[in-house]
């Protein structure tokens, strides 16, 4: 995406209340050209917006790692996806150790950690559990909650979407086992809770993440902003 584009998309998203905005790759991590281009993406959003910088490019480096946080990236997004368990159902690319070491190195350089997951791939009940056990362990300061969107032509296209109670279920029991965690109902979330979205707030969750997805339209920011004021849950400004 264009610098200017991405500017664009800060700046509305400050004007909208965000907290944060999170610059977004999809690939097993980043090359050198790409990772110079998000470099100077950060660099122009420190100095053109008051948001936080966070970045999720994938597999890192030490030396890469070292030097998001020079250039002032607080946050760094690293999806576990699923449980050890079931990690090789879903994926063949790379192991489960493999994003363990991601997550462990951003945390050694000093970012914030976002890592989560994403439920009705197929896992079973307890695998859920495992997962937020293993979150647990793990340490991140955000949780990501994501639900499969099944998309026509993958693999998963013809499972079957959580149904809405069972989501929110699987949130507060996550809430139990996280309590000092930040859990964002993420990816899926329209699809998933339908008009069980506030349900999801109550039941635990403490963020959202606005906007649209890498390939999938979500909810626009000024719905959600009602919802929570609907609820009386004010925007928080100070995290740091």
């Amino acid at each position: 995406m264009a610098a200017e584009k991405i500017l664009l998309a800060a700046k509305q998203s400050e004007k909208l209340g965000a907290m944060d905005f999170c610059i977004v790759i999809s690939a097993k991590g980043p090359t050198p050209r790409i990772f110079k281009k998000v470099l100077e993406a950060v660099d122009m959003l420190r100095a053109e917006t008051s948001l936080k910088i966070g970045c999720s490019l994938g597999d890192l480096r030490e030396d890469q790692a070292y030097e998001l946080k020079e250039h002032g990236v607080w946050r760094y997004n690293h999806n576990l996806e699923t449980c050890r368990s079931y990690f090789p159902s879903i994926c063949t690319t790379h192991t489960y150790d493999d994003r363990l070491r991601t997550a462990e190195l951003v945390k050694k350089a000093g970012m914030h950690l976002c890592s989560g997951g994403i439920l009705g791939m197929g896992e079973s009940p307890r695998q859920r559990l495992e997962l937020a056990f293993e979150l647990k362990e793990l340490g991140p300061s955000w949780v990501p909650i994501n639900f499969l969107n099944p998309r026509p032509g993958t693999p998963f296209e013809k499972l079957q979407a959580i149904q809405p109670f069972e989501a929110v279920r699987t949130i507060a029991i996550f809430r139990l086992i996280l309590p000092d965690k930040i859990l964002m109902t993420a990816g899926g979330r329209e699809v998933t809770l339908r008009d069980l979205q506030s349900m999801g707030l109550i039941a635990g969750a403490n963020a959202m993440i606005l906007g649209n997805y890498l390939t999938t339209p979500g909810r626009s920011p000024e719905e959600d902003l009602r919802m929570l004021s609907d609820l009386e849950m004010p925007v928080r400004k100070d995290v740091n």
